[in-house]
C-alpha cells in the first residue's frame, strides 16, 4: 500500500513534493555557480555589497570568534567577517559543492586559507556538534531551504549559549506602490539578465519567485523566536527590499 499524502512545499510559484525541492534548488545553484557573483552585482547594481557591510556593522565580529556561514557558497560573508575579526575562524557550509569551489578560487580564500573551512552540508541537518559556533549567518539562502523552521532550529542547536544568529534575506517593501514597481523590475528584467549573463533564464525566474514566497519581516521574526532565540530584532535595508534579522541564544 502506498502513501499518497506526501507533504508539499513551493519551488518558486510551483507546488512540489518536499522531497524534490532540495534537488531542484541544488540544480539551480549548480547551473549558476560560475556567474553567481557577477549576477549579484548586476541585479542589485552592487547594493548587495552595501547590505553585507551593513550586516557586518550590526554583527560587530570579535577576535577569535567561530563563524558558521550557511549557504555561504562563494564566501562573501565569511571573507568580510574574517577581515574584521583577527584570529577568528569561519566555516562556509553549502549544499552545492560547485558554489564552494567557486569560493575557493577567489583571492581572499587563498590569503585566509588557514582560517577557513569549506563543508558540503544541509541547513536542515548540519554536520556539526551542538554548541560549536559563536556566530551563525545565512545570506540570501534561507528562502531556498525546504523547511525554514528546521533550519532555524539547527542554527539554535549549533550555536553556543550567548551565540548570535544573523539572517540577510530579500524581504517585502511596506509601501504597496514601491512593491509594485519592484515586482515589475524583478519579473521583467532579472530573468532576462539571467539569460544574457548566465545563460539561464529559468533559474533566475525561480529566484525572483522565491523572494515573493518568503515570509514578511514580522512573520519571519516570529519564526526565529519559535526556534528559541531571544532579543529578536530586524532592520530594513533599502526600504525593505532586503532585511537583516538578528537573534541571540540566551
Amino acid at each position: 500500500m502506498t502513501d499518497d499524502t506526501q507533504t508539499t512545499t513551493h519551488f518558486g510559484f510551483q507546488t512540489v513534493n518536499e522531497g524534490e525541492k532540495a534537488g531542484m534548488v541544488h540544480g539551480v545553484f549548480s547551473r549558476v555557480a560560475s556567474k553567481y557573483d557577477i549576477m549579484n552585482d548586476v541585479m542589485s547594481v552592487g547594493i548587495h555589497r552595501v547590505w553585507k557591510d551593513a550586516m557586518m556593522d550590526w554583527l560587530a565580529p570579535r577576535p577569535g570568534q567561530k563563524l558558521l556561514d550557511v549557504a555561504g557558497g562563494t564566501g562573501d560573508v565569511a571573507f568580510r567577517f574574517l577581515r574584521r575579526a583577527p584570529g577568528a575562524t569561519a566555516t562556509v557550509c553549502d549544499m552545492t559543492e560547485s558554489m564552494l569551489i567557486e569560493g575557493q578560487k577567489r583571492a581572499e580564500a587563498e590569503s585566509l586559507a588557514e582560517q577557513l573551512d569549506w563543508v558540503v552540508g544541509d541547513a536542515m541537518a548540519l554536520p556539526f556538534a551542538n554548541s560549536s559556533f559563536d556566530v551563525y549567518t545565512i545570506s540570501f539562502g534561507i528562502r531556498n531551504v525546504t523547511r525554514v523552521q528546521d533550519a532555524l532550529t539547527e542554527a539554535f542547536r549549533v550555536l553556543r549559549p550567548g551565540g548570535r544568529l544573523m539572517v540577510l534575506e530579500f524581504s517585502q517593501l511596506p509601501n504597496a506602490g514601491l512593491q509594485w514597481a519592484y515586482d515589475r523590475y524583478s519579473f521583467n528584467v532579472i530573468p532576462v539578465m539571467g539569460q544574457v549573463i548566465a545563460g539561464d533564464r529559468d533559474s533566475y525566474q525561480y529566484l525572483v519567485e522565491s523572494i515573493r514566497k518568503f515570509p514578511d519581516q514580522e512573520t519571519f521574526a516570529g519564526m526565529i523566536r519559535q526556534a528559541g532565540f531571544g532579543q529578536v530584532k530586524y532592520r530594513n535595508l533599502t526600504m525593505g527590499i532586503a532585511a537583516l534579522h538578528s537573534g541571540w541564544k540566551i
